[in-house]
């Protein structure tokens, strides 16, 4: 399958402007007391095409244009789109960022991604302004809400090109096991083979042109939305739909306001929302099915039976550009089955030669799109890290890090994350990244970070440390101390979703030959490290996300 006929983003949204013009292309359900929009918002796409237009005109005319990249720290804001398409247009692509980095995660992605422009919210204008002082390289700020007519040039002029499929029209930066996170560049092929494959691999997951309006209530700069909502309605006409985040309390009654017929979300979700009380509005929304990543198997039933919609488990990645979907019946819901690769994908599980293991035995997910085209519609690459998007491309297949078992009749069943990286509440989070910061604090001699279960939030953050000094651990009281104020230290250095929600101090980590930390020997098979003697429970301090809460 080929998604690259369809040209640019822009040149879908002008195509369907034209085809659905009156009809709803993007809506914010009401929240009273939000900073934007607290009665709520909608827009048509042919006036969603004349807002972009205008901003088209003022990014051109201060010389953006093919091969810059622009930042944007927008929260949720849904006037996003009309940056988003009339940079895509010029041939500039987006670099969105995420609202609760800090002042540090910021520099590192502006700086990394060379941006020629920043665009920021009013009240976060000055941070982003002293994070460009700090990079030094010129960087011009403006504000998003007060957006000037006329803007200060970028800080390099635009390339010699004319946007096509291949040009990139977005960075996302996605953690790895390195530390920092890694640019994943994405074209506008990239965007439209996710839609593309969204809207056709059938089954439980059939669209109506032009009808649908899918509700997602995950963060526009992240790939679940950004790279398979946003791109499916625009290629269908259809319209999205998103809140702030998730809320739990308004959650029926905004699906049934804004009359919603599709839903998105992560596996947290159907857990906490079986936690409710009944209510008369989850049984009277229009919702056909909802695609998932990650629910849990006890609940999946439960969840279909009582809110009387199909939940379809999916596969994906940021840098994959396509979903594979367990969406035929008879699907496996009391399994982690994520179904069969359907016609954009090739699948196989391999061991750690790159064999492809036999049925039912674990091996690593490996995809292509094909044996002639393997990277077709996937991510570029990792910007600057030519040797990272090498390893992950090693003998033409896209090594995912997961791995998986697959059946007798092709079907794939989730196992586990190779690689080390911790998922609290849909948010992936690299270990190295914090033990880098709990490291560098001057109580500390070494520490292991690792994922603890958590029944909200999937997984919880737990850093297992060394103390400098004995003194230091030497009895409950100092050790609370000391975990209190690592704690405020990860906090104040990275998004708060990073800070340890558990601390154990030790006296030693288990080392292997390689001089590295043998995370898997830190505590014996089938241990609740939550259970350890001395473990510390640091999540009431932590930035409770309205995921949890509400």
């Amino acid at each position: 399958m080929d998604a690259s006929h369809y040209g640019t983003l822009y040149d879908s949204l002008v195509r369907t402007a034209g085809k659905f013009g009156d009809r709803p292309a993007y809506a914010v359900p009401p929240m009273p007391g939000r900073a934007y929009h607290p009665d709520g918002w909608a827009i048509t796409w042919r006036d969603t095409l004349t807002q972009v237009e205008e901003k088209r005109r003022a990014y051109e005319q201060a010389g953006v244009g093919y091969g810059h990249r622009v930042a944007i720290l927008f929260e949720q804001r849904p006037e996003f789109f009309f940056h988003y398409y009339a940079l895509n247009a010029l041939g500039a692509g987006i670099v969105p960022i995420n609202p609760d980095y800090r002042a540090d995660e910021i520099r590192y992605v502006v700086e990394h991604s060379e941006a020629s422009l920043a665009v920021c919210v009013e009240h976060r204008l000055e941070e982003m302004k002293a994070v460009a002082g700090q990079i030094g390289n010129g960087l011009p700020v403006v504000s998003f809400e007060n957006f000037p007519a006329e803007l200060p040039a970028p800080r390099t002029p635009a390339l010699n090109g004319t946007p096509d499929a291949e040009t990139e029209a977005a960075l996302l930066y996605t953690s790895g096991t390195t530390g920092r996170p890694k640019g994943c560049i994405l074209t506008n092929e990239y965007f439209h083979t996710f839609g593309a494959c969204y809207l056709t691999i059938g089954g439980r997951l059939e669209f109506s042109e032009g009808q649908e309006r899918l509700y997602n209530p995950l963060p526009l700069h992240h790939a679940n939305c950004l790279s398979i909502s946003v791109p499916a309605m625009l290629i269908n006409g259809g319209c999205l739909i998103f809140p702030d985040r998730f809320h739990a309390s308004t959650w029926w009654k905004d699906l049934v306001a804004t009359r919603a017929t599709a839903v998105q979300f992560q596996g947290i979700i159907p857990n906490i929302l079986l936690k409710l009380p009944e209510c008369p509005e989850e049984t009277q929304h229009q919702v056909r099915f909802a695609l998932c990543a990650g629910v849990e198997p006890s609940q999946h039933e439960v969840f279909e039976k009582r809110f009387g919609f199909p939940v379809v488990e999916m596969w994906a990645m940021t840098e994959t550009g396509r979903l594979i979907s367990d969406n035929h019946e008879p699907r496996q819901i009391h399994t982690r089955s994520f179904g069969k690769p359907n016609q954009w994908v090739e699948a196989m599980a391999v061991d750690e030669n790159d064999r492809e293991v036999p049925a039912n035995v674990p091996g690593e997910l490996v995809i292509r799109h094909s044996a002639a085209t393997p990277r077709k519609g996937f991510f570029s690459g990792y910007l600057k890290n030519e040797k990272a998007t090498e390893e992950a491309w090693k003998n033409g297949w896209f090594h995912t890090g997961d791995a998986v078992v697959r059946d007798a009749n092709g079907v794939f069943y989730f196992v586990d994350r190779k690689k080390n990286i911790i998922r609290r509440s849909g948010e992936n989070i690299a270990a190295a990244e914090i033990e880098a910061c709990v490291t560098s604090h001057d109580k500390v001699k070494q520490v292991a970070v690792i994922a603890a279960p958590d029944e909200v939030r999937e997984e919880e953050v737990m850093a297992c440390v060394i103390a400098k000094s004995p003194a230091d651990v030497a009895d409950e009281r100092s050790r609370q101390t000391l975990a209190q104020e690592l704690f405020a230290w990860c906090y104040e250095r990275m998004a708060y979703f990073k800070a340890p929600g558990w601390i154990l101090f030790v006296d030693s980590l288990p080392m292997g030959t390689s001089a590295k930390v043998q995370k898997i020997h830190i505590f014996p098979p089938d241990t609740d490290p939550r259970e350890q003697p001395g473990a510390i429970d640091l999540r009431p301090r932590k930035k409770q996300k309205k995921t949890a809460t509400n």
